[in-house]
């Protein structure tokens, strides 16, 4: 226990080393950055959206830099087969005798962060070829499976649904990610810092802060955090009070959702409360903490209405109008 107290003491300097050395890279995108440590010791995925140009796969591949783990980075397109992520069988020659068999040699998916950069340029069938890992850490070709090493996360990003040549994700494999995280266009400052500066260059100066290992005991840590009874409750009311199928659902719930939020969802609530809260020097989460977290957590798990879509409401708007009822 005495130990276990000692890593969460050290939380949030380990926070502020790694953040310094992203930063080192990324200007701005301060929130990001946090959700992405949040989503890293909470064991979770996150899903980036946003245009072209706004250094989304950058920042990736810096933070794995950062924290020396293995790192692989899939680039989706329309003719990336299952195969291409996972890993496939091919003929070999034992040279001693001859004999042929069948070798599997392993994807890129066998890697502790995976970019899958660009996921919704490819079909649904190669999308699914990550839900397996994603949610048992696990790979199966033909009969054998394959156990993929810890931590794994995957970050991955997408171009707005509305653009030309991209295919939406199907509600399961979004139901997979922890994480929905919107980047927006940096303010003016922050972008004649970008223009200034050579991104590529600073990459080389990034040093690794923490290791695979020492992440995997964060996990196992955090995982320990005592929650309290009441921030448990609102969690769970939160996630509930996103479903529209409830006879005593809100009347605007019942107008403006056709699907909510799932058990996952509340799991989630609360597993991310905890790690933001160990990550500000806290040892145990407050209501404040899930209400920070809910956006991310809750707004790619809201199937809208046609309602709601004609009067141009957001599954955002809708969170907002949960929580401020909850309060």
């Amino acid at each position: 226990m005495k130990k276990n107290i000692e890593i969460l003491e050290k939380l949030p300097e380990i926070k502020e080393k790694i953040t310094q050395e992203i930063k080192k890279v990324i200007v701005g995108q301060d929130e990001i950055i946090e959700q992405m440590l949040i989503a890293l010791i909470s064991n979770g995925h996150c899903l980036l959206e946003g245009v072209p140009g706004l250094a989304k796969t950058l920042m990736i591949s810096t933070m794995a830099k950062v924290l020396n783990m293995k790192f692989s980075r899939i680039q989706f397109t329309p003719d990336l087969m299952p195969s291409d992520i996972t890993g496939t069988d091919i003929l070999a020659e034992n040279k001693a005798d001859g004999k042929r068999y069948f070798e599997y040699i392993k994807g890129p998916i066998f890697a502790n962060i995976i970019l899958a950069d660009e996921i919704n340029r490819t079909p649904p069938k190669t999308q699914a070829a990550l839900l397996q890992a994603m949610q048992e850490y696990q790979v199966t070709a033909g009969n054998k499976t394959f156990e993929i090493d810890r931590p794994f996360l995957v970050l991955a990003t997408q171009n707005p649904i509305e653009q030309e040549g991209t295919y939406p994700l199907p509600e399961a494999q979004l139901d997979r990610f922890m994480f929905y995280l919107n980047i927006n266009y940096p303010s003016y400052e922050e972008e004649k810092i970008i223009v200034k500066n050579d991104a590529f260059a600073s990459l080389n100066s990034v040093k690794s802060v923490i290791g695979a290992e020492e992440i995997i005991q964060i996990q196992n840590v955090v995982k320990e955090v005592p929650v309290s009874e009441h921030v448990l409750e609102f969690a769970v009311k939160l996630a509930r009070a996103t479903r529209s199928q409830y006879d005593n659902a809100p009347d605007y719930i019942k107008k403006l959702v056709s699907w909510g939020a799932g058990p996952r969802a509340s799991q989630y609530l609360i597993y991310a409360a905890r790690s933001r809260a160990v990550l500000q020097g806290r040892l145990t989460p407050a209501i404040d903490d899930v209400i920070s977290v809910a956006h991310s957590v809750l707004q790619h798990r809201i199937l809208i209405s046609f309602a709601a879509e004609a009067e141009g409401i957001t599954p955002k708007k809708i969170i907002t109008k949960i929580i401020s009822d909850l309060n």
